[in-house]
């Protein structure tokens, strides 16, 4: 696959997938999401790779979630139960043998703090800023960006996520246990090259073994979030969904707020 929304580059066992869309604060459409999933198989066989490092182009986001420019008041049209074949990539995130480390710069919001929360660890700089915006978009995350959330940083908290969209600092991130460390912005790439290196050092198939292990606990997100994407296409196509979507898009035009 040629790649025009990702940036693949291996060395020293280390694979890093960068989404390069910094023009949308890394937002994801449906060709990044196939890119991403081609790029993460490509890593997580690669024998000579033991570690994955998921980040975002630029110094201003990580990845903004669903790109809103390729949303429709219908909702997304690629490939996918809801035009995303998110469930394709959550998976292969989950099911990629080797560490996963989540590299974070400024905005990791909606769909993209999904990704940060699936990947196995979470590295922030001081910048970054977190939260999910689904309800205030006519959008929900169904199965891991609600079940793994709440697994993580406790159901109160996941609720008061979801519930109220409001953003939150790398500190109160790493508070919730939503992060594994944070760092100052400029160290970010030593500290991020810091936790590989020790990775490296450690028995490829043992860390297998340990991340198969540890995610079979919350195994039975995958079907709980197949199912509900589900109920999500469906949801899309209500005047409720498609209301608040198109004033979502048109505040985003306007710049200006709802009244």
């Amino acid at each position: 696959m040629k790649y025009k929304d990702v940036l693949y580059a291996a060395r020293g066992g280390v694979a890093t997938i960068t989404i390069n869309r910094p023009q949308v604060h890394n937002a994801f459409r449906a060709e990044t999401c196939e890119e991403l999933i081609h790029a993460f198989n490509r890593a997580a066989w690669d024998e000579k790779i033991g570690v994955i490092v998921l980040t975002g182009a630029g110094e201003r986001a990580f990845c903004a979630g669903g790109d809103q420019g390729s949303h429709s008041t219908g909702g997304y049209t690629g490939r996918g139960t809801v035009g995303l074949p998110v469930e394709e990539l959550h998976t292969i995130l989950r099911d990629a043998p080797k560490p996963v480390i989540a590299k974070v710069r400024g905005w990791c919001i909606g769909g993209g703090n999904v990704l940060a929360t699936l990947c196995d660890l979470t590295i922030a700089a001081d910048n970054a800023v977190f939260g999910q915006v689904g309800p205030a978009m006519g959008s929900v995350d169904p199965g891991y960006g609600t079940n793994l959330l709440a697994r993580t940083v406790g159901q109160k908290r996941a609720k008061e996520m979801w519930f109220l969209c409001r953003r939150y600092t790398a500190e109160q991130a790493l508070a919730m246990g939503l992060v594994n460390a944070v760092v100052p912005a400029a160290r970010l790439d030593a500290e991020v090259k810091r936790w590989c290196a020790e990775i490296l050092e450690k028995s490829p198939t043992a860390l297998a073994i340990a991340k198969r292990t540890i995610n079979a606990d919350t195994e039975m997100f995958r079907g709980i979030g197949n199912l509900g994407n589900l109920a999500v296409k469906l949801y899309y196509g209500t005047a409720e969904a498609k209301a608040i979507a198109k004033a979502a898009i048109r505040k985003r035009k306007t710049g200006r707020k709802k009244t």
